[in-house]
C-alpha cells in the first residue's frame, strides 16, 4: 500500500489546479461549433440530382455578408468530401448570379434585407442557414440559435420542401420544427 507523501500530495494537489485551469480554459465559440453545423450538413442534407453540373462538382458553401467564422469555418472542411464530391468556401458580398452555392450561410450583418435575400435565395438545391432570431420562420431553411453554451437548430420543413431538400432523420431529430408559410 502507497501512502502519500506530502511532497506527492503538493504534486497532486498542483496537476490538479493545472487540470481544472486548462479545462475552464476551453471556451465555447459558437461559430466553432456553427462552423461544425455547415460541415454536418454537407453530409446530412440530400440535394436533388439536377443540383450539381456533374458527379464531381464540389458542396460550396457561401458564406453572405460579414463572415463570423474567422477560420472556423476554412478549419472544418478543409480537405474533406462528402461522398466523391469535395468541399468548396466562398465569401460573398452580393447572392452571386450563377446560384453556384449549396450551402448558403446568411450573415446577421444582412438581417435589414433578410426578407428579400431569402425571397431571391429560394431556389431548389439551396440550403439556405442563418442565425438571426427569425430565420426559419422567415422562409429560410435551418436557423442556428445560441441557447447559452448550446447552438439549437430550428428547421423549417416547407423551405427545405421547396429548396426539393431532404434533410436526414439524424439532423431533425436534434432540430426544432417550425411551422410557417413561405412567401412566394
Amino acid at each position: 500500500m502507497a501512502f502519500l507523501t506530502p511532497r506527492r500530495a503538493r504534486r497532486a494537489l498542483l496537476l490538479g489546479i493545472l487540470a481544472y485551469g486548462l479545462c475552464r480554459a476551453q471556451v465555447f465559440n459558437e461559430y466553432q461549433v456553427k462552423a461544425a453545423f455547415l460541415y454536418a450538413f454537407a453530409k446530412y442534407v440530400e440535394w436533388p440530382p439536377q443540383a450539381f453540373s456533374s458527379a464531381s462538382a464540389p458542396i460550396s458553401i457561401c458564406v453572405l455578408g460579414d463572415d463570423p467564422f474567422g477560420a472556423f469555418l476554412d478549419d472544418a472542411i478543409r480537405g474533406k468530401t462528402v461522398g466523391d464530391r469535395p468541399l468548396a468556401l466562398y465569401r460573398l458580398a452580393e447572392l452571386p448570379a450563377g446560384r453556384d452555392c449549396k450551402i448558403l450561410f446568411i450573415a446577421t450583418s444582412e438581417r435589414r434585407r433578410m426578407a428579400a435575400l431569402l425571397a431571391s435565395a429560394s431556389t431548389p438545391g439551396l440550403l439556405t442557414v442563418g442565425d438571426t432570431a427569425e430565420f426559419a420562420a422567415q422562409g429560410g431553411v435551418i436557423g442556428l440559435r445560441r441557447d447559452g453554451e448550446r447552438i439549437r437548430m430550428l428547421v423549417n420543413l416547407l423551405a427545405a420542401e421547396k429548396a426539393k431538400l431532404r434533410i436526414s432523420s439524424r439532423v431533425l431529430s436534434l432540430a426544432t420544427i417550425v411551422k410557417s408559410e413561405i412567401v412566394k
